[in-house]
């Protein structure tokens, strides 16, 4: 049984729209009797042109008619508009990303303005102010976008459950996982608690679809804890997992190698030697001992997870997590969880993935890039949300409202 078919009587559970649900058929589209009038008149010349042509040529002339009348009745089967680009300074703007500082510096960019709605659609509940950055505008752009509810995912990329106390640890004593330090690991899951856990909570039931992304594949295990695109656990079948889980991170040993005591370089490029002996990221089974990564990482539990919310497995691939999103009549993503300069940007539902296929706005302060050199991930969040704000939109969560009527989303 797919997974809809499974949740269809919960009250969390996707709202699912007739196929061709939102594309409106064109008045001017040739119906099929006037379609085939065309092709009768373009297969089909005078009399003294039949005695001189092949009866190859005719076939592909119609071949060559049908698909052009094809693809005139297709391109007019989907609707456009014109997009009025109209840039309106803003006088006196505030920071944006300024609701969280302590995670996130806020934009504080001079020159802003005002355009028109992106997206605006009939019977709109759910409201997303957005913005980007152009050089040739020469600052930063913010418009309003009027989205339905029942056609939105909230997707969460890799809130991995590290450190967190369900036993998949940081291995000892120069390990790599996540963040790269426990401290770290405990101030990303602090953001979770904070910021992502409530966001998450607060449109569960409104959207279509909340959902996670791990990296592997689905295991026995994780199959018995999380749904996922085939299919949903019992509650029974839940307890197991969880007990199984419990019992397989505590069973491995997170003891690995410590740092090299020596190196060996040489004359002439001591330097090239050094790094090669010595990266600056290492996960491999020196450090996080053989079978790390092969284990069933947990999902956070610092995020407050619904049965109904779903899981994506890397090992998937992006054309099963867009085939899923596209069933679930999904055209809009709001992209939250780590790391964004890494994971949230580039695994399989991160968004240079989804950025193709569907309308994505990354909550800017939802998110948290690594951090090396530093004690906070503020300034490298702003740095790769800023840039990511070059091709994509960003929004923050005081700038997403459920429910208010047009033109009232604040900035």
């Amino acid at each position: 049984m797919s997974a809809k078919k499974q949740n269809s009587s919960s009250a969390y559970a996707p709202r699912v729209q007739p196929p061709g649900f939102g594309v409106r058929q064109s008045s001017g589209a040739l119906d099929s009797r006037a379609a085939s009038a065309k092709i009768e008149r373009m297969t089909h010349p005078t009399e003294s042109a039949r005695g001189l042509a092949h009866s190859k040529t005719l076939a592909r002339v119609g071949l060559c008619a049908w698909l052009f009348l094809w693809s005139h009745t297709a391109s007019e089967g989907q609707e456009t508009r014109t997009y009025e680009n109209r840039l309106t300074p803003i006088a006196h703007p505030k920071p944006l990303l300024g609701d969280y500082p302590q995670f996130v510096e806020p934009v504080r960019e001079i020159a802003r303005f005002e355009a028109p709605a992106i997206v605006d659609e009939p019977e709109a509940d759910l409201h997303v102010r957005a913005w980007r950055f152009s050089y040739n505008a020469r600052g930063i752009i913010e418009m309003p976008n009027h989205l339905r509810a029942a056609n939105t995912a909230v997707i969460m990329v890799h809130p991995w459950g590290t450190d967190d106390g369900q036993g998949w640890n940081t291995p000892e004593p120069a390990g790599a996982a996540d963040f790269c330090t426990p401290e770290k690991n405990h101030l990303a899951g602090k953001h979770t608690r904070k910021v992502i856990s409530p966001f998450l909570k607060s449109l569960r039931g409104k959207v279509a679809l909340v959902m996670y992304s791990l990296p592997g594949g689905e295991d026995p295990i994780r199959k018995k804890l999380y749904r996922s695109f085939r299919g949903k656990p019992t509650e029974a079948e839940s307890a197991e997992g969880a007990r199984e889980m419990k019992a397989k991170l505590a069973s491995f040993s997170y003891r690995g190698e410590p740092v090299p005591a020596s190196l060996k370089l040489s004359s002439d490029k001591p330097v090239v030697d050094y790094f090669q002996q010595f990266k600056g990221l290492d996960a491999g089974d020196k450090f996080d001992p053989k079978g790390f990564w092969d284990l069933p990482i947990p999902l956070t539990r610092d995020v407050e997870a619904h049965p109904n919310d779903v899981m994506i497995y890397d090992a998937d691939g992006y054309p099963a997590l867009k085939k899923f999103l596209e069933e679930y009549g999904i055209r809009h993503v709001l992209l939250t969880g780590y790391c964004t300069d890494m994971c949230y940007a580039r695994t399989c539902a991160g968004y240079e993935n989804l950025s193709k296929d569907f309308n994505v706005f990354l909550v800017g302060d939802a998110t948290l890039a690594t951090f090396p050199a530093n004690d906070s991930p503020r300034h490298a969040t702003n740095t790769h949300i800023s840039f990511a704000a070059l091709d994509h939109l960003i929004t923050q969560i005081s700038w997403i409202q459920y429910g208010q009527q047009k033109g009232h989303a604040p900035r």
